[in-house]
């Protein structure tokens, strides 16, 4: 069923939320609660799983927990795909979104719940669902609030992707000292509980809030594509599951045999993407040249989140394993330092959004932004390589070292994040405009199942790993400055 576009806004509450429709507010805290369970659980699942049988760990090595961190976060954003399609093809964002916050919310549970690895697995499955069902979807309900030349429009979407960071940084807070210190699953069932908050507040305000956005699939399947699609889906789900009940009993299926297999989608799913874009008959020349300059960016995105999503795995154990926890009369939880992120992202994007403005068209190029990007990310390895070379590895070291290195990459993330979702857009193929921004999402994918291989050598090799991959990002980084000319010129007119 479809609906006038007119009729969607004409049923949403122009007003009721500084001045934007009321549905933000809606969408606002949804997000919040959401990002607030995902991210206290993420913040403290690292220490859950290596963590010694005694204390309520898995007592698993802290290869193997980083690996799996790692491979999960890659799901997540892989996943969305599928999520996002869902959303347009089936049950509409609203429902979407709901659906996901259930899922979340299940998933978390199953955390909070003493089960060894069985329950991690089960809750790792239906988080991964359920974001890919929320994340997508809430945000497409954002932009149904507003008309296509609504100013509010940029100014929305900026509040309510505020709400990630706000959730991301209060839930460290709350969930990671719940769990470190006094129980791990008391800490999980914090992050369900948060996302229970969540749901009612969904739930209870978006009749009126929302009116009939997000309510209405906006390109739903016809009755013959349903019995087509649903009938390929059944036979996909039960031959997945045959091959999963003979090769996991077997051991075929080996957990390093499964990380190493979504490593290669890591890689091959991204690059399917590319060669069908690029060769689609759908595709001008014009559009053609944008895709190759789109390959640099988008190698440069995959280095820079290797970087950054190190920051809840590897650098998440350093600060447990490596770092003084008492600092200035204080005693500092691991689980805090992932409050520097989104505390650094608060405090600087306002600075540089207004840098941007006040440079107009003086403003650095997209690749010189993804060079900025490239070269602070690597910086805040290359530090790490400070305290790495001056203490042995049974030395203890300053909180002020890692305080830095999440600077320095946010830095770099400012540079580069915000700009890399824009260029996707502006080079997209008219005919895959959303593929495109899937595309700029499995970068994310892509790092984080690299960082489940390359994490591995980190042990007993701090210098050459912090200044191995610091300096790879660097040089990167600069790559791009030289080839910016270049770039410039297939992006055809784009900035």
């Amino acid at each position: 069923m479809s609906l006038d576009r007119q009729k969607i806004l004409e049923s949403v509450p122009q007003k009721g939320f500084f001045g934007h429709p009321r549905g933000l507010f809606t969408l606002f805290f949804t997000e919040f609660w959401e990002r607030f369970s995902y991210y206290g659980m993420k913040g403290l699942l690292i220490y859950y799983m290596y963590d010694q049988l005694k204390n309520g760990g898995l007592g698993l090595d802290t290869d193997t927990a980083a690996s799996i961190a790692s491979i999960y976060g890659a799901l997540v954003y892989m996943s969305g795909i599928i999520g996002g399609w869902i959303s347009d093809r089936i049950l509409g964002s609203a429902r979407t979104v709901f659906y996901g916050g259930v899922l979340i919310m299940l998933g978390h549970i199953a955390l909070a719940i003493p089960g060894g690895m069985t329950t991690l697995i089960i809750s790792m499955i239906l988080i991964v669902a359920g974001t890919a069902l929320l994340k997508p979807s809430a945000a497409t309900t954002v932009g149904e609030l507003y008309s296509a030349n609504d100013e509010r429009r940029d100014s929305g979407f900026s509040i309510y992707y505020m709400a990630v960071n706000f959730g991301a940084l209060v839930a460290p807070l709350v969930v990671g000292t719940v769990g470190q210190t006094y129980n791990y699953h008391l800490g999980f069932s914090i992050a369900a509980v948060g996302m229970f908050f969540g749901l009612v507040m969904f739930v209870a305000t978006k009749k009126k809030a929302l009116g009939l956005a997000g309510v209405y699939a906006p390109n739903p399947l016809s009755g013959d594509e349903k019995v087509k699609v649903f009938t390929r889906i059944g036979i996909s789900t039960a031959i997945l599951i045959i091959l999963l009940a003979i090769t996991i009993p077997t051991h075929i299926l080996t957990l390093n045999r499964f990380i190493m297999i979504i490593t290669v989608l890591g890689i091959v799913i991204p690059l399917w993407y590319f060669i069908m874009m690029y060769f689609s008959k759908k595709t001008s020349a014009e559009e053609r040249a944008r895709i190759l300059a789109y390959i640099p960016l988008f190698i440069g995105a995959v280095v820079f989140w290797a970087i950054e999503e190190q920051g809840a795995t590897l650098l998440a154990i350093y600060a447990d394993k490596r770092t003084q926890l008492h600092y200035a009369g204080i005693k500092i939880l691991p689980s805090w330092f992932q409050t520097l992120n989104p505390l650094f992202i608060v405090i600087i994007a306002p600075i540089l959004a207004w840098l941007w403005v006040k440079l107009g068209k003086k403003q650095p190029s997209t690749p010189i932004k993804f060079s900025f990007g490239l070269i602070f990310a690597g910086l805040s390895f290359i530090v790490m390589m400070i305290p790495a070379y001056i203490n042995d590895t049974n030395t203890l070291v300053s909180p002020l070292w890692l305080v830095l290195s999440y600077f320095l990459v946010v830095i770099g993330e400012l540079c580069l994040s915000p700009v890399g979702l824009s260029v996707s857009t502006k080079l997209a193929p008219a005919a895959f405009s959303a593929q495109m921004i899937s595309l700029w999402n499995l970068s994310d994918a892509s790092a984080q199942t690299i960082n489940a291989q390359i994490i591995k050598l980190f042990d007993h090799h701090e210098v050459a790993y912090f200044g191995g991959v610091g300096i790879v990002s660097v040089i990167l980084g600069i790559l791009l400055i030289a080839l910016s000319p270049m770039i410039k010129k297939l992006m055809r007119g784009v900035h």
